[in-house]
């Protein structure tokens, strides 16, 4: 309980000191019910004209297995307000730069200018906190030897990390050591059956069409809050409106 208490006084002193940046005009938005869930609403929004415009209909994601906790992004943080670390379970929460796909498949639907991947054995993404390279890309000039090259490979034959968006919690160029790495939009698993290690999962045809919706020149951002924290942070932070289901 000391830890919820303490997330959501954070809430309160940060609500005043930021607002998204005025250069992004698509968001996308994950609300939870609290900061114990694994389960999000996500939506996709566009700023015309100024203002905030929800396009689609949200849909259902997951998160980690253990909930949420404040995360290392564009938001600011209070002295002291407990932040995550790698291998707490926990999906970073705040504001977050994404862009940068990974996959599997040769080539996929995409803005021109959003950058793709397609991985191969040698690629391998950095969770060792102890790494100059930690939550970072590498490509190795040669086949994965050791246990350490092994472990950080990227292509694993999981079809939930055949697609990847990177968001950009904890990113370079200041990556803090421990500070949670790894973290993603990707496929969900068993029908989102199944919570992630601090990621934010769902199915396979959004997670494609939301890369198809994204360019990189309009800076888009992940907004990922408990709902009690998004209604209190909406109006400072100039976030869009609640999420809701259209009209048909």
């Amino acid at each position: 309980m000391l830890i919820v208490w303490l997330m959501m006084w954070a809430a309160f002193d940060m609500a005043a000191a930021f607002v998204l940046p005025v250069d992004s005009t698509q968001c996308v938005v994950g609300v939870a019910s609290s900061w114990d869930s694994s389960d999000v609403m996500l939506s996709y929004h566009e700023k015309r004209g100024g203002a905030w415009q929800q396009v689609g209909d949200p849909w259902p994601a997951r998160l980690g297995k253990s909930g949420l906790v404040w995360g290392l992004g564009l938001h600011p943080l209070d002295a002291g307000v407990i932040t995550k670390r790698e291998g707490d379970w926990r999906s970073p929460v705040g504001v977050f730069r994404i862009g940068g796909v990974w996959g599997y498949a040769s080539s996929i639907r995409k803005h021109p200018k959003l950058f793709y991947h397609k991985v191969n054995s040698r690629d391998l993404w950095v969770e060792d906190p102890a790494s100059a390279n930690y939550n970072q890309h590498m490509t190795l000039d040669h086949e994965p030897a050791t246990a350490w090259e092994k472990k950080q490979q990227m292509k694993q034959e999981d079809p939930a990390h055949a697609l990847k968006l990177f968001i950009a919690h904890n990113a370079p160029p200041r990556v803090i050591p421990n500070a949670g790495s790894s973290i993603f939009f990707h496929i969900w698993r068993s029908d989102g059956s199944k919570p992630t290690a601090g990621c934010t999962s769902m199915p396979d045809v959004k997670l494609r069409w939301l890369i198809a919706m994204l360019d990189p020149t309009r800076k888009p951002v992940y907004v990922l809050l408990p709902m009690a924290e998004y209604e209190k942070l909406r109006g400072p932070w100039n976030l869009p409106c609640t999420p809701v289901a259209k009209k048909r």
